[in-house]
């Protein structure tokens, strides 16, 4: 009984041993483009060997990387000197029985893996037995589709016992001879009389692990809120404490739900640019130092990191007459101040203080009124007429007499006692523009007078 960390995600990219069998032998011996290994199923735990192209040998040794699984991987000696290649399904020596698993690495560069893992030099190394039969590749079927209603009966015997844990999955291994309950708990646990049930009911060896709940949500995946697949379940494979300093150094607002994640647990991307604000702010001064001037005290109100410009104001507590200087004349101002020394102003002399840009809303999102017609509609010749003029109309221009026939002179004379005074309304536009349109139209022929009978 081990009580291991470890994280058991589910390699969406990874070809498991079954379904390698199934396919046919060119789907995963397509030679690299580099080199002239097998192209290994690209995933979570993919690693390039750099080193199969190096001429004299170098590259050559007898380690072999093994993955099972989730992420487990296991580190085996070919003995037998076999032709590995990447992509293989192999059996391993495991305690009891044998595993299968895929060949993920071969060559030095298993060395170095093995040194990044903390495997010590002395330690006991396994060996590669063979490759894998159609025989084993079938007992391993049969193992691997007990583990789903293994888990659930699992689930309803923790339960029965009143412990506090959840069993997040189970792996059985090759040979069927021994499985894995991964399992989630924020207590201690003491799961004695689990295993003994366990191994009653499921007659195989039974083996413990614990996993926290970030390896959890790698396992499961899932979509975070900036719209990408999760971290942990993409290409994280080891965890780092997040803490909420890495919050406070880049100013991010302390709202436990923001900076939680889907595992309830602070985001792992809260530790991706906290060391570049460390770094700036240590060329920034100290937020508690207060700024003298002769006619007032200014404290700390914001600071821009990036840009290397601090903000302070006269009032502790609240914005009150703020001024923005850079990082250059803050430092100036401390060494006056320690000095016995007060500037007469924060700004330097004859500076003026930059305008800030407006915000320019590219895409009018964020436009209340953006729905609004704004275009005015054209006015009516009907109803332009209705308004009134304050003042009386202009006085028209007086035309030159000419020959006109009498249907236009009796149009041309109108009488004047019509035309509105002053505080009446004032004539119709849309009347003046008809008269006008007729009185520049060609008179019309007189119709000939049809012969009496």
């Amino acid at each position: 009984m081990t009580n291991e960390i470890e994280t058991p995600d589910t390699n969406p990219g990874q070809v498991t041993p079954s379904e390698a069998s199934q396919q046919p032998e060119e789907t995963h011996a397509k030679p690299c483009r580099r080199c002239d290994c097998k192209a290994a199923p690209r995933g979570k735990l993919h690693c390039f060997n750099y080193l199969a192209d190096v001429p004299g040998g170098y590259a050559l040794d007898d380690m072999v990387e093994v993955q099972f699984k989730n992420t487990r991987k296991g580190y085996y000696k070919n003995s037998t000197e076999l032709p590995l290649e990447i992509g293989d399904i192999v059996a391993v020596e495991a305690q009891p029985g044998h595993d299968i698993g895929q060949v993920t690495m071969t060559g030095a560069l298993v060395r170095l893996q093995m040194r990044k893992a903390n495997i010590k030099p002395d330690a006991e190394i396994r060996r590669v037995f063979r490759k894998a039969r159609p025989a084993d590749i079938e007992k391993y079927e049969e193992a691997k589709s007990r583990e789903q209603d293994t888990m659930i009966r699992a689930r309803k015997i923790a339960e029965d016992l009143h412990l506090k844990m959840k069993i997040g999955d189970v792996e059985y291994q090759g040979d069927g001879n021994k499985a894995i309950f991964y399992y989630i708990a924020d207590e201690r646990v003491d799961f004695r009389q689990l295993i003994k049930i366990l191994a009653d009911t499921f007659k195989v060896r039974i083996e413990m692990k614990q996993i926290g709940a970030r390896q959890e949500a790698g396992r499961i995946g899932g979509i975070g809120p900036c719209g990408r697949p999760l971290c942990c379940s993409s290409w994280m494979t080891n965890f780092i404490s997040v803490s909420t300093s890495a919050a406070r150094y880049q100013d991010i607002s302390l709202n436990p739900q923001k900076l939680a994640g889907q595992c309830a647990k602070l985001k792992c991307c809260l530790n991706f640019e906290v060391d570049s604000y460390v770094e700036s702010l240590r060329r920034l001064p100290e937020k508690n130092i207060r700024l003298e001037t002769a006619d007032s005290t200014y404290y700390h109100f914001k600071t821009d990191v990036f840009k290397r410009e601090i903000t302070y104001s006269t009032d502790k507590n609240i914005p009150a007459n703020l001024v923005t200087i850079d990082a250059d004349r803050a430092f100036e101002i401390i060494a006056m101040n320690k000095a016995g020394e007060k500037p007469i102003q924060l700004s330097r002399d004859g500076s003026t203080d930059k305008k800030e840009k407006k915000y320019n809303d590219i895409l009018d999102q964020d436009n209340l009124n953006r729905f609004d017609n704004t275009k005015k509609k054209k006015n009516r010749s009907g109803k332009s007429g209705r308004r009134q003029q304050s003042g009386p109309p202009a006085p028209e221009k007086e035309k030159p007499q000419s020959d006109k026939p009498q249907s236009e002179k009796k149009q041309s004379e109108k009488p004047q006692g019509d035309k509105p005074q002053s505080g009446q309304g004032a004539p119709k536009s849309g009347e003046n523009r008809r008269d006008r349109r007729r009185d520049q139209r060609p008179p019309k022929a007189p119709k000939p007078n049809k012969p009496q009978q």
